[in-house]
């Protein structure tokens, strides 16, 4: 596994971008690594039921990712989808209702921490099912080309669903009818505490893209206007010729796979390596080093923001348990079985 160098320069990406998008940049970096974090501490005071997959380490990838898109575009994603949601302008309050199960959440609380959904914002879901979520986006993108609307899908999946039945099925049918769709392998080094040395054969997951008819872009996460320019590239191509991409980046996570993994498979010294390299200390960095925010500016930024999770988990707290037919709410049912036959 290659180690980020901790001496390495700013890169290019960051040192040319301006002072405001590099704030805006890290502001919002900043905000879904202290909503994670926030997060984490109602799991553990026992707020949130169910399973808790955090994306701390991972910013870079949905802040960059928004950047990327138009108005329309859609994104698609695994259970650990609380980082785009806020990227795509959810609100935190109701981000935080949803993992405590309240009625105030983003789909009433029956939806939890792995089924984010907001279509006014382009968040078309978390899935929990490995891998089964790939299909459905490739139907988004076969609805856009079907019907001519100019929109692009971004379908996001872990390194440890590329080897699952309907993962390929998608990308196939996606290569077959030249969809607007972009794959994106979010490949954090462990397919749940299993490293990827002993699910891949081949490490470079993109060397799959070619037998699938999709075109091909692999590179290591540093900021978000890297992922903006890469994936940006991939989302115009989608849009202006109608050619799927297969997208890896190589990022990683500083938590366990979810909030009831103690993460112990990691080598010696392997996470604090991996935290010289976090993307979020790198835009901190440029803020700081280029822009020349002090760093009372910066902790004042921070206790900002921690501000408004924390009044997002006393919101979420606050709010009222959804009414028992709320369940129903999104659910295509006869009457007979909604008993008011």
């Amino acid at each position: 596994m290659d180690l980020p160098d901790k001496d390495a320069p700013l890169p290019e990406t960051l040192s040319s971008a301006g002072k405001d998008e590099t704030l805006h940049a890290f502001r919002e970096m900043l905000r879904i690594r202290r909503f994670e974090e926030t997060a984490a501490r109602g799991y553990t005071r026992g707020k949130i039921s169910g399973f808790l997959h955090l994306y701390i380490g991972q910013e870079a990838i949905a802040i960059g990712t928004n950047l990327a898109m138009r108005e329309g575009d859609r994104i698609v994603s695994t259970y650990r989808d609380h980082g785009f949601a806020l990227a795509q302008g959810c609100d935190a309050n109701a981000c935080m209702a949803e993992l405590y199960g309240k009625k105030t959440g983003l789909v009433g609380g029956i939806g939890g921490s792995m089924h984010f959904f907001d279509r006014e914002r382009g968040m078309w879901g978390g899935y929990a099912i490995v891998g089964n979520h790939v299909p459905v986006a490739t139907g988004h993108a076969f609805a856009s080309k079907y019907t001519g609307d100019g929109q692009v899908t971004l379908c996001f999946l872990g390194d440890g669903a590329v080897g699952i039945g309907p993962t390929h099925e998608g990308m196939t049918l996606a290569g077959l009818w030249d969809l607007p769709i972009v794959f994106v392998v979010e490949n954090n080094r462990y397919s749940m505490g299993t490293p990827l040395e002993r699910t891949l054969p081949v490490e470079d997951i993109t060397t799959r893209a070619p037998s699938y008819g999709l075109a091909g872009d692999r590179f290591t996460v540093t900021d978000p206007f890297q992922v903006r320019d890469r994936l940006g590239e991939a989302i115009r191509r989608a849009r202006d010729e109608s050619q799927p991409t297969l997208v890896e980046i190589l990022t990683y996570r500083f938590r366990g796979h979810s909030m009831s993994d103690p993460a112990k498979y990691r080598g010696k010294g392997e996470l604090e390596a991996f935290r010289a390299g976090d993307p979020l200390e790198q835009v901190r960095r440029a803020v700081q080093e280029i822009h020349g925010l002090s760093e009372d500016e910066v902790d004042a930024i921070d206790d900002e923001i921690i501000a408004e999770m924390d009044a997002a988990a006393e919101f979420a707290d606050s709010s009222p348990q959804p009414e028992p037919e709320h369940r129903f709410a999104n659910i295509m049912i006869d009457s007979e079985t909604r008993g008011d036959a």
